[in-house]
């Protein structure tokens, strides 16, 4: 902490909620860090599992950990709601299903709860025609049927190359012939018991189902002459199941099955494979087969989830992080990504708040159509009235409306267009489509960001009249703007140095953490600071390689909507930066409802804080919000740096394969 960590803190009291598949793993995934870095925690067990938990208390309470740090309650969901609920925890960590994730995320929008959620998942397992057959075979039953494949990361889809698709299968059809279902514990069995009787209904629910869709189902030849009799007659077993021609759209390939229940599609092309791992509203793991590490490094970057196995499956370490993208949750367990998820910056709880408005209350100046405007005196100027600014283009608002800008002493300084939902819909369309700047070298990212600067630094006189015209502060103008420059300036530099790194886990696998851009990022600026508070926001995010769509300050938009044209000129490509301008909170509940959007970031009052976190649950999406904590953007430990740039990656872990 006082070396690796400075300037942060502890959370204070950390709500945890754990499953039953991994007990006592996910007690020490989710206590070690929290404790580690100074929190206490309240723990709930899953009320199938929760003896080792107990056993744990035993082992602590010899260790000689002060009463209090750690304490366990065990109980059903309403024992975790209660924590959820509760006023006095600062955090909670969750790990289980998607559904509950949800509900979790919308009790908790608001409260200043922070939140990390690891939920569930629909692992794609990769097997290129180069792979070693055999060698993939045995990945596969360590990644479906190992724990009864009720495992989150579990490579429940499987992708096989075409040209070797009926050779694998084969194989793996004996493979299974082979697998033994009993006695979880007994050394000889694969295959165990399932949890419990409603776990085996939905598993057996799940495949009827997939017959019904058309799937071809196959089970070991011992259970289909054996059938219920084949398999221990006390207990929940359920044998290991594989369902051919499968169709992506399937229910067995979007839904998690949680059981020992394999589906398998073929691929003719990488780019072909690619594209069906990422057919999923989840993101979690992925194993990808290949004596090419050059096809496999390749294709490890393009998948959109947390850790890649390259050549293995389900390899862990406290070194390195595990977590998901989408519906499969947001944080990481393991690696300082998972120590971060427990601090804050020291310096969060003494910002001042910002002075609630009603929202329903439009600001100074707004008429529609442009009527009854305040009278204009200041020196005779071509009216014009800004546009929106989408895919590299001025558009007009869809509405076709536009509101005044009162600057200071109650003048007009001018109009702005007023943003819809149908204006969000289309700049997150072309932001989704401008990939490109995500593939760009970070040098290049880089070069374009330090042009941002110098041609702002060339029109520093015009930005400081528009911002001294609406603040009323000509000294403050002049400084914001200065904040400004040297800002892109700041994360020009950061670009191509704000880096992963590799680890070196205690297996023959260096593990590479990479810092990956999450995608469209979706940005709602504070009034104050027009143009430095904007810049603050969106210039890391386009450093890091996202694409943003971006909604300037309420009050004040004018100096963002001048922007622009620096952004023109300063060989930004189109889409990679929009603008809407309009009422913040209207429009930003319009982007934590979009799927398209993979991020959300939010300055404002409290209220707008709420309304992100609860509208964000269709998708999941990430989102980082102040609470109605006023930053100051002239301060570089509040307005820059490592936090921002943390904010602006995900964190892959790619596990590399070495020696023979």
């Amino acid at each position: 902490m006082d070396t690796e960590l400075v300037g942060h803190k502890p959370l204070g009291v950390i709500g945890q909620v754990i499953p039953w598949n991994f007990p006592l793993l996910m007690l020490a995934w989710k206590i070690a860090p929290a404790i580690a870095v100074g929190n206490t925690v309240v723990l709930k067990p899953a009320e199938f599992t929760p003896l080792s938990a107990l056993l744990l208390c035993e082992l602590i309470d010899r260790a000689g950990l002060p009463p209090g740090v750690v304490n366990i309650i065990t109980g059903d969901g309403s024992t975790g709601a209660a924590i959820v609920d509760h006023p006095g925890v600062d955090k909670i960590a969750f790990t289980g299903s998607t559904e509950v994730g949800r509900i979790i995320r919308k009790a908790t929008a608001g409260s200043g709860k922070h939140l990390t959620l690891e939920l569930g998942g629909k692992s794609p397992f990769i097997v290129f025609n180069d792979a070693d057959l055999d060698s993939a075979v045995e990945g596969v039953v360590d990644a479906i049927w190992f724990n009864q494949g009720q495992v989150c990361c579990a490579g429940s889809r499987l992708l096989v190359q075409e040209d070797i698709a009926p050779q694998f299968i084969a194989k793996l059809r004996a493979r299974m012939e082979t697998l033994r279902v009993g006695e979880p514990l007994d050394k000889c069995v694969d295959i165990g018991a399932v949890v419990a009787p409603v776990q085996l209904q939905r598993i057996t629910s799940l495949v009827e189902q997939g017959k019904a869709e058309g799937a071809k189902c196959f089970q070991p030849s011992w259970f289909v002459a054996g059938g219920a009799w084949s398999v221990p007659s006390e207990g929940c077993f359920y044998p290991p199941t594989l369902f051919t021609d499968v169709h992506p759209a399937s229910t067995i390939v979007q839904e998690e099955i949680f059981g020992p229940v394999l589906v398998s599609m073929t691929f003719r092309t990488p780019d072909e494979a690619v594209e069906l791992a990422n057919n999923t509203r989840y993101g979690l793991a992925a194993s990808v087969w290949s004596e090419s590490l050059n096809l496999a490094l390749d294709i490890a970057p393009r998948l959109q989830c947390g850790v890649v196995w390259i050549n293995s499956t389900n390899q862990f370490d406290a070194a390195c992080g595990f977590g998901g993208y989408r519906e499969s949750g947001f944080g990481r367990e393991g690696g300082i990504e998972g120590l971060h998820a427990y601090l804050e910056p020291d310096f969060v709880h003494a910002l001042p708040m910002y002075t609630e408005t009603p929202a329903a209350q439009p600001y100074p100046g707004f008429v529609e159509g442009g009527l009854h405007l305040p009278e204009h005196t200041g020196p005779a100027t071509i009216d014009r009235t800004p546009k929106l600014y989408i895919g590299g283009k001025q558009v007009r608002p869809d509405a076709t409306y536009s509101r005044a800008i009162i600057g200071a002493g109650g003048k007009l300084v001018g109009e702005v267009g007023d943003g819809t939902r149908k204006d969000i819909r289309d700049a997150v369309e072309v932001a989704r489509a401008h990939t490109g700047w995500t593939a760009a070298t970070a040098h290049n990212r880089a070069q374009v960001l330090y042009y941002l600067g110098e041609n702002l630094d060339v029109r520093r006189d015009e930005f400081t009249r528009r911002i001294a015209a609406m603040i009323g502060d000509d000294a403050l103008a002049g400084r914001e703007v200065d904040a400004t420059i040297a800002r892109l300036f700041a994360y020009a530099a950061w670009a191509d140095k704000f880096e992963g790194v590799v680890h070196n886990p205690p297996v023959r696998n260096v593990t590479i953490a990479m810092n990956e851009a999450i995608g469209v990022i979706g940005i709602a600026c504070p009034d104050e600071c027009p143009l430095l508070g904007f810049v603050s926001l969106v210039a890391p995010a386009i450093a890091m390689g996202n694409r943003v769509v971006a909604i300037p300050s309420q009050r004040w938009p004018l100096a963002v909507t001048d922007f622009y044209q620096v952004l023109d000129t300063s060989d930004v490509p189109g889409g990679v930066v929009n603008i809407v301008t309009g009422i913040r909170d209207d429009l930003v509940k319009t982007m934590a409802e979009h799927d398209g959007i993979d991020a959300l970031w939010y300055v404002g009052p409290a209220a707008g804080s709420k309304l992100v976190e609860a509208a964000s649950i269709g998708n999941m999406k990430r989102t980082w919000v102040n609470y109605g904590r006023r930053r100051d953007w002239f301060d570089a430990r509040q307005g820059e740096g490592r936090e921002f740039l943390r904010h602006a990656v995900q964190v892959k872990n790619i596990w590399v394969p070495y020696g023979e």
